[in-house]
């Protein structure tokens, strides 16, 4: 890595703290609020293939009046990845784990492509009283929401090809093909560091995780099973819902958006045009303040 990114990337590890949750090691970030707390606290559910890194450049104006808590899903950036078959119930219960551990009994949740999917999750399980966790307001950005809509990119239909298993070694999935991979979810007018994306990239690779995507990408195929499910509580949970949408993404296309805020009448829906799959990567600024016009 490049000092930058060597120096990114301590610099997140610093700030957080690995925690024991669900059984495996998972870092944890806690962003003390800026300011008088005076707000609940923001949790923060990241996408794949990536981590918690992603919104490194958005906790400050996010955390305006309020903590924002991050984590590494299991087999994601700095959390343990261990090869083992990744079902969302799993990442489900680390981050329930994780709001446990903090006491927490009441947040607003932001989340983003697979922790879109996961938050749906979270939101049916509390539901149905089985995460004894608040849900006060929800931003939800560029995911699957609707799988049949979303375009798969070329990668991702190659990792689902692959057999559930871990790839014996790096060569057909190193830090340069990843970030490859990254930038295609990007605007074409999107100006990202070349030292970010690579980044977030190394993070992907970080301790093998590069030779788990085609067990992590299972995902699809479980939200395909039980979209009813995930999207089902997305659509019906009563917390005020608003969706935040890179227009110019390639996989969660503006049609998802559209769709998601049909099924809830009066939804805001904030677009954020030349942004792709990516926006607090691709625009943070925009991004954070389309959050936070929502969040209060």
């Amino acid at each position: 890595m490049t000092v930058w990114q060597q120096s990114a990337v301590a610099e997140w590890e610093a700030r957080g703290s690995y925690r024991e949750l669900a059984g495996h090691r998972v870092f944890t970030v806690e962003v003390p609020p800026e300011g008088p707390e005076r707000l609940e606290p923001l949790l923060v559910v990241h996408g794949f293939p990536t981590s918690s890194f992603d919104f490194h450049s958005v906790v400050g104006p996010l955390s305006a009046g309020r903590r924002v808590l991050l984590l590494d899903l299991l087999g994601y950036g700095l959390s343990a990845k261990p090869d083992l078959a990744y079902h969302l119930d799993l990442e489900a219960e680390v981050v329930a784990a994780y709001t446990a551990s903090l006491g927490v009994t009441e947040v607003a949740l932001l989340t983003h492509d697979v922790g879109d999917t996961v938050g749906g999750e979270l939101l049916a399980r509390q539901l149905e009283g089985r995460w004894p966790v608040s849900i006060t307001r929800r931003v939800i950005t560029n995911g699957s929401v609707y799988i049949a809509m979303a375009h798969l990119s070329t990668g991702q239909e190659l990792l689902l090809a692959l057999p559930d298993e871990r790839l014996a070694d790096d060569d057909l999935l190193n830090a340069a093909t990843i970030g490859a991979g990254l930038a295609a979810t990007f605007s074409p007018g999107a100006v990202v560091d070349g030292a970010e994306l690579a980044a977030m990239s190394e993070l992907v690779a970080h301790g093998g995780g590069n030779r788990l995507l085609p067990r992590l990408i299972r995902y699809i195929e479980e939200r395909r099973r039980n979209e009813r499910r995930y999207t089902g509580a997305i659509e019906a949970h009563p917390s005020p819902l608003a969706i935040v949408w890179g227009r110019d993404d390639p996989i969660a296309v503006p049609a998802i958006a559209d769709r998601l805020a049909e099924s809830r009448a009066g939804s805001p829906l904030t677009w954020l045009d030349g942004v792709g799959h990516y926006p607090m990567v691709e625009a943070p600024g925009a991004f954070a303040a389309a959050v936070l016009a929502h969040l209060g």
